[in-house]
């Protein structure tokens, strides 16, 4: 009996010994993995500016994070930008972080860091007990371009005089390459785009007011260089405001009969005047749904100029509605809408010719709701002609045309109740007076004498 007793407590020794060393070797095995943490960062852009805002991912599924830090070396110095140690899971009380989202904001000139070349360091540590208890590593390393100073932008042009509703041509030189820069008249954005001059740093931007836009709109240049800096300069220039025709339509039951079934527009079927909403469907919101598709159409330009001089009207032509008419639409001497104009609708006999009115290449031909046939010509860095109601269009969209090439004949297509031609002059997606285009001293004035100009001082200055 002593014996067995003896026996059990050999036994019972053993485990108790035996089993404390199985738990150490089982707890140094799970922190003995090797799986390294993972940094992950997508809005990385590879360059830092005064303030580059960097999102970071850092993640480790096992034992968890242990320590991260982020570095900026340069010039042979570490600077320390961010910094962070986390619990380890083994203390009672305490979780394991296996995840983090940093939101890093770089400022250089905080840590006097200077523009140049420097390296990005990235470290991760989990809490594993690999490496002699120093944790699984992960290093990410990312060469980056300091840059803190916005680009500098200088006007080379003169002159900038624009009236409300019409063009003007700025150029100007920014001191490095850019991602953007153009001219900003109130909310809309003109492209400056190089090509024109030898020196891509160079630059002209076509901008334009719309009708609304008189005295007291803000216009200026902006540049964003590649690292995100930017810079403002406000352009000098003389707004001549303009008063715009008011113009009252009638609307009549025969023009409503005659037109309305042109389009496949639906209403609500308990309208008492079935053609008359219908009428306002079009005028409206489909005539809004056409300058939506417009402005889609001419947001690529060529980046160069195809057309030379003053445009070509409809010859033989009467101006029948001009750019800018306040229409006032009636029925039965009720007002029942308002819109504006935005191009000359010109009248000659019946199916006359349409020349194109420069050299430029069609990017568009086809049907467009209330403008019925139409064509548009591209002719280089954001000004675009376009040619509306036509009855039949003969080119074919990537064609390069010549000035005075016919392109279609004019008709009835679209909202129209007689045969003519609808002509508009876009700059960008901003309609212009096209009056400013056919006047040959304006064009000399307004855009062939700048660009001269330009090209005899660079080519003096050159020498």
């Amino acid at each position: 009996m002593d014996l067995k007793i003896r026996t059990k407590k050999k036994r019972l020794t053993k485990w108790l010994i035996l089993i404390p060393i199985l738990i150490s070797l089982l707890v140094v095995f799970l922190h003995m993995e090797r799986e390294k943490p993972s940094i992950l960062s997508d809005n990385f852009s590879g360059s830092i500016n005064t303030s580059e805002e960097l999102l970071i991912s850092f993640q480790d599924n096992k034992r968890g994070l242990k320590k991260i830090w982020i570095s900026l070396l340069k010039d042979g110095k570490k600077h320390v930008l961010y910094e962070k140690s986390y619990p380890h899971a083994i203390f009672i009380g305490r979780k394991a972080v296996h995840e983090d989202l940093i939101s890093l904001k770089i400022e250089p000139k905080r840590f006097g860091i200077t523009d140049g070349k420097a390296i990005l360091q990235i470290v991760a540590l989990d809490n594993s007990w690999s490496n002699w208890w120093k944790g699984n590593k992960t290093q990410i390393e990312r060469e980056v371009i300091v840059d803190t100073k916005p680009p500098e932008i200088t006007i080379l042009s003169r002159n900038h005089s624009i009236i409300q509703g019409g063009a003007c041509l700025v150029v100007y030189k920014v001191s490095e390459p850019c991602s953007e820069s153009g001219v900003y008249a109130g909310e809309n954005f003109f492209p400056g785009y190089s090509g024109y001059f030898e020196d891509s740093d160079i630059l002209i931007t076509l901008f334009a007011l719309n009708y609304s836009q008189g005295h007291g709109t803000n216009v200026y240049i902006r540049a964003k260089d590649f690292t995100g800096n930017d810079s403002k300069l406000a352009l000098p220039c003389y707004i001549r405001e303009k008063t715009f025709n008011k113009d009252i339509i009638n609307i009549s039951d025969s023009f409503l009969k005659y037109t309305m079934p042109k389009f496949k527009v639906d209403t609500l079927d308990n309208s008492k005047e079935p053609l008359l909403a219908k009428f306002l469907e079009i005028n409206s919101n489909l005539r809004k749904a056409n300058f939506k598709n417009i402005e889609k159409i001419v947001t690529d330009t060529a980046k160069t100029f195809y057309w030379k001089g003053s445009f070509l009207r409809l010859p033989k032509s009467a101006c029948r509605a001009n750019f800018g008419d306040m229409r006032e639409y009636k029925y039965r001497g009720e007002t029942i809408d308002f819109q504006t104009h935005l191009g000359i609708d010109l009248a000659s006999t019946a199916r006359s010719r349409v020349p194109a009115s420069n050299k430029g290449k069609v990017v568009f031909n086809s049907m467009l709701g209330i403008y019925g046939k139409t064509v548009i010509i591209d002719h280089g860095f954001g000004l675009f002609s376009m040619y509306a109601h036509l009855s039949s269009h003969k080119v074919k969209s990537g064609q390069i045309v010549a000035k005075g090439d016919i392109i279609g004949n004019t008709g009835i297509t679209g909202l129209t109740g007689g045969d003519h031609l609808h002509f508009s002059i876009l700059i960008n997606n901003t309609f212009v007076n096209p009056r400013e285009w056919w006047d040959k001293r304006w064009v000399m004035n307004n855009i062939t004498s700048k660009l001269e100009k330009i090209e005899s001082i660079i080519k003096n200055g050159s020498k």
